[in-house]
């Protein structure tokens, strides 16, 4: 039995980081990563698949708090799943995978990936609403108020899948990307816990518009083009136009599907571009104003220290 089975058959309990491990190092093949103040950390790792793998698709989630050090607490969401095949000669591009011509290529390779998404309690507390008579498990987790630290292991139904795999093969670059990975990052986050906390079935369709795939695909695209405006304001009116759905029916079923609302959403999109155009880019509060299309510094300065807790001012020294 090889190294990496060995390792792989601990990782779906305990799920260590694979390329921390010195015998792997030779293995990967690909690897990128992210780390702002205040926003998802996240890092994608690919390795060389092994012929002898057997291993299942698996994911973990861990919510880990230390006493009396509440900065350090955090939740971490981590997966394992089996992937395309590449080509070995990955930094070059021959023609032939675009072409279909290479179905008997020997220069492919299977690959495993490793996806790590870490979310502090400055970026969940954004999204628990405390309760007054009583507090719900979801809100206490996201508000880093249950007790002890915990890890449970995340079944991948198809809408996780979807979204992993839009994560490992989508074409955006730069500034865009961004704005990507954090969609689907809330996402696995949203499917993640209505998996562990029982809430729902994974598969349970609660919504008339989810169980319609052309509702699904109009609200699929309205979502799609809310990220690519993410500079440019758009009205519910315009957005329900441009992906002919009634704008009662847009709200009701993006809020179904994507667990928030239009405005919510959009707002998210826009504060997390805004702190990778800041950290990242090193562009002036100004600047990232006028490209978020905000009318004035001061609303722009508002709506980012109420999404983050910061002022622009100060992401920019950290």
């Amino acid at each position: 039995m090889s190294v990496f089975l060995l390792i792989m058959q601990e990782a779906a309990t305990t799920f260590e980081a694979i390329a921390e491990r010195p015998e792997m190092h030779q293995q990967l093949v690909f690897e990128t990563r992210r780390q702002i103040p205040g926003s998802v950390h996240y890092s994608i790792r690919r390795f060389v698949k092994p012929e002898d793998w057997m291993a299942e698709d698996t994911g973990m989630l861990k919510y880990h708090v230390v006493k009396n050090e509440p900065e350090k607490a955090h939740l971490e969401l981590r997966f394992c799943i089996s992937a395309n095949m590449y080509c070995k000669e990955f930094e070059t591009d021959c023609g032939h995978c675009k072409a279909h011509t290479s179905v008997n290529c020997n220069d492919k390779f299977d690959s495993i990936n490793i996806l790590s998404f870490v979310f502090t309690s400055t970026v969940l507390s954004q999204f628990a609403k405390p309760r007054k008579n009583s507090v719900e498990l979801s809100d206490e987790i996201l508000s880093f108020r249950h007790p002890s630290s915990f890890a449970k292991i995340i079944p991948l139904c198809n809408r996780m899948r979807l979204v992993l795999d839009g994560l490992l093969n989508h074409n955006y670059n730069d500034t865009l990307e961004n704005i990507f990975v954090n969609a689907q990052t809330q996402m696995l986050l949203l499917y993640s816990m209505d998996c562990i906390l029982g809430e729902k079935e994974i598969e349970t369709v609660t919504c008339r518009f989810l169980s319609n795939e052309a509702d699904k695909e109009k609200l699929l695209k309205a979502r799609d083009i809310l990220i690519l405006q993410i500079g440019e304001p758009i009205t519910i009116k315009e957005l329900s136009r441009k992906v002919a759905m009634n704008e009662c029916y847009l709200k009701k079923g993006f809020k179904e599907m994507f667990g928030a609302t239009i405005f919510e959403f959009y707002q998210s999109q826009r504060m997390e571009h805004a702190k990778y155009l800041l950290y990242e880019k090193g562009l002036s509060v100004t600047e990232v104003s006028l490209m978020l299309g905000y009318s004035s510094i001061s609303h722009f300065s508002t709506a980012f220290k109420k999404h983050t807790g910061l002022k622009p001012c100060e992401l920019l020294f950290r």
